[in-house]
């Protein structure tokens, strides 16, 4: 049974969220300040946290950016601010989604589940691909032993590419699986993120060009 963690301090909220958590079948821990909830993560066996952004000893950004230096465990952003800069800035440092209130606990509980699924799936151990060592389950990559310091779309844009070395991805194809609003984002965002992304490679070796533009039709990794 998966165990969530859930960080709020409003007790009406937390009341109404373990609810239905718990009878969808989940177990449900609550704490009521931000570095408990750290504590609690750094013991382990939490598969995924629901974390308040205001919270009384500290903001939830705060808690998300340290939980980061430690753990890979999905990030639920539970809000009273509905701010696109906030959502951004939640999703940058490392947050796997964002609800705002009020909410539906219906519409909840299936964002839960949805990143469950989504997180159930990587390999424990580090994959070799050439150059390339992949961690699926820290969310890292290493490229010629050195780890690249990636962003959230940077990583899964790689990693999504890593799956299939040298097969071509279409624009669309990699928007649909990488990105959670792929109908609001336009084909460019994934050029953007090969740009940005070749330039962290080419830092690490000059000459190294791994990710290859195939015109008209999308993008392919060669790690030779």
């Amino acid at each position: 049974m998966p165990t969530i963690l859930l960080v709020e301090d409003e007790p009406a909220i937390a009341e109404t969220v373990a609810y239905a958590l718990r009878a969808e079948g989940l177990a449900v821990e609550h704490r009521l300040l931000g570095h408990d909830g750290l504590r609690r993560l750094r013991e382990g066996g939490i598969d995924l946290v629901i974390l308040d952004v205001g919270l009384p000893d500290a903001s939830g950004f705060d808690i998300c950016r340290e939980l980061r230096g430690f753990s890979a465990v999905p990030v639920l952003f539970l809000t009273a601010r509905n701010d696109e800069v906030d959502r951004v800035l939640g999703l940058e440092i490392g947050a796997d989604d964002y609800v705002a209130k009020p909410f539906s606990p219906r519409e909840l509980v299936a964002r839960v589940r949805a990143r469950l699924r989504r997180h159930a799936a990587p390999d424990a151990a580090p994959q070799r691909h050439g150059r390339f060592e992949l961690d699926r389950e820290a969310r890292r990559v290493r490229f010629d032993g050195r780890l690249l310091d990636l962003t959230r779309y940077e990583y899964a844009l790689l990693a999504e590419l890593l799956r299939r070395p040298g097969a071509i991805l279409s624009r669309a194809q990699l928007l649909d699986r990488v990105w959670d609003d792929a109908g609001e984002s336009g084909e460019r965002t994934v050029d953007t993120h090969v740009k940005t992304l070749r330039a962290k490679l080419r830092a690490v070796e000059p000459g190294a060009d791994p990710l290859r533009t195939h015109r008209g039709i999308g993008y392919s990794v060669e790690t030779g």
